[in-house]
């Protein structure tokens, strides 16, 4: 239990009324949660509005109600504050409730369209097999150390993401690594957070069903370096034109890392091919299991951001060099025949492209590159011609399909998508709306030493129809499919 005036003082409270030396148990802004001695946040949402359910949570057992809006009756014994933004004194109070955490680690947040997952997951296993307690915050899991916590969204809300870091401290971690979306940015995930540093991987087409414009998902991205503070870092990728938009205004110390052109972290690439890269880094040349020109990127993020975070330039070269690929990132299954199948979580335009890109400069081109790859449903919808375009242009042949169509018609996600094939190309299109029917259908047009990308899902276990959530693994149905035809993967 904790005071409530240890923690309201930290809320930028405009108002404030009622006893505050009363002890809090719990913060909560679902009103079904409340129990006694809880502080309930009345948040304003998209389908729903918490100053609604003031009253439920009083007789459910608050005793402090944080709040925009001052009720127009008062209850006796409650105490009231009146804040200009709920969701952001949700972050400043869960940081102070639970000891401010953040604090007491490294937490370098990792942001940008594409990269996100793949570079604080290396360097999560970057730091634990530098012999330091890590913490991760990703799409694909959260991690304390080596215990896996499950995810459901990219960032955590603000009562989560404390409750972990908090338990982070308590199991003796040192560093956290954690991805930044725009969306936690822009609904104030992530206030009250002291972060270490910031880092930018790239700006794409992406979200731009919640963001509307493409300034307005720039500007969500671009505000959590503005909120670094004055002895953080901030690395961003100068290849990229908006990295250095991301440094405009940031009071952190400001770093850029780059393949193409004079950066503080630089690398070359030496060797590019399905086993791996190898790069030059820092006059340096090293052996990566990774694969492509995205993925040296990546390499180059963790490479730099373990400097600034003072490591040792060998031993964090010698450590990289043995890190695995990420879950769901170019993960192949292959078949006895010599079919190589790559999944992929590609699900942007230019994920998409960047992969479809790196395997063809890898490939002799005397096999065919077949591209199986659908788009969500419930989200930017603009992106979906756009995906089904590149992969035309960049496969021999491609099969649309389902993807998460969510609440969406599969039809109607297909349709969107065959707007960007052009006529010429219509001949080597099929759409296949079943996935699993696709992807059979793709390794039977596949003959020995073919490439298959089956694109979109990646890591994801499962496959979202109508609200549910339908068992679905890309690769569990290729290992399957070749299983079942006789070419066991090997």
């Amino acid at each position: 239990m904790i005071l409530l005036r240890d923690i309201l003082a930290h809320a930028e409270a405009f108002a404030v009324t009622g006893r505050t030396d009363i002890g809090i148990d719990s913060l909560q802004f679902d009103s079904r949660k409340v129990g006694p001695g809880t502080m309930f946040f009345a948040i304003c949402g998209s389908a729903s509005d918490g100053h609604d359910y003031i009253d439920m949570a009083i007789a459910q057992g608050a005793v402090a109600i944080v709040c925009e809006k001052l009720p127009g009756s008062l209850r006796e014994g409650i105490c009231y504050a009146g804040v200009n933004n709920s969701k952001r004194a949700l972050g400043i109070i869960a940081s102070a409730f639970y000891g401010n955490p953040s604090a007491k680690l490294n937490l370098v947040g990792v942001t940008g369209t594409n990269g996100k997952t793949t570079s604080v997951t290396l360097l999560h296993s970057l730091f634990r097999a530098l012999g330091y307690g890590t913490g991760l915050l990703s799409t694909i899991r959260n991690q304390v150390n080596e215990t896996v916590v499950p995810s459901t969204h990219t960032t955590p809300d603000p009562l989560q993401i404390n409750e972990l870091l908090h338990r982070m401290v308590k199991e003796g971690c040192e560093y956290c690594f954690m991805e930044v979306s725009s969306h936690a940015a822009d609904q104030q995930r992530i206030a009250g957070l002291t972060f270490r540093g910031g880092v930018f991987t790239n700006l794409t087409h992406d979200h731009l069903d919640y963001h509307k414009t493409f300034d307005a998902y720039l500007k969500a991205k671009k505000s959590f370096f503005d909120n670094l503070p004055a002895d953080a870092f901030a690395l961003v990728n100068k290849d990229d034109r908006n990295g250095v938009v991301m440094l405009q205004n940031t009071r952190a110390w400001k770093y850029t890392y780059s393949l193409q052109s004079m950066a503080d972290f630089r690398c070359k690439i030496m060797e590019n091919q399905f086993q791996g890269l190898q790069l030059s880094i820092d006059g340096q040349d090293v052996w990566f299991r990774l694969i492509g020109n995205f993925n040296a990127y990546n390499l180059l993020l963790v490479y730099g951001t373990a400097m600034l975070l003072g490591q040792d330039k060998i031993e964090v070269l010698a450590q990289m060099s043995r890190l695995e690929p990420v879950n769901g990132r170019f993960n192949y299954v292959r078949s006895d025949t010599g079919i190589t199948a790559i999944v992929d979580y590609a699900h942007t335009p230019d994920a998409l492209q960047n992969v479809l890109e790196t395997i063809n400069a890898i490939r002799d081109h005397n096999e065919q590159l077949i591209t199986v790859v659908g788009a969500g449903g419930n989200r930017d919808s603009a992106k979906r011609p756009v995906m089904a375009k590149i992969a035309c242009n960049l496969s021999d042949r491609v099969i649309l399909t389902s993807d998460n169509p969510r609440f969406e018609e599969p039809e109607d996600i297909l349709s969107d998508m065959q707007k960007g094939v052009e006529a010429y190309q219509a001949k080597k299109v099929l759409v296949i709306m079943n996935r699993y029917e696709a992807i059979k259908t793709a390794c039977a047009l596949a003959k020995p030493n073919d490439i298959l990308l089956v694109a979109g899902k990646g890591h994801e276990n499962y496959q979202e129809i109508k609200g549910v959530k339908h068992p679905f693994d890309d690769k569990e149905v290729l290992h399957e499919i070749f299983t079942n035809n006789n070419i066991v993967n090997s």
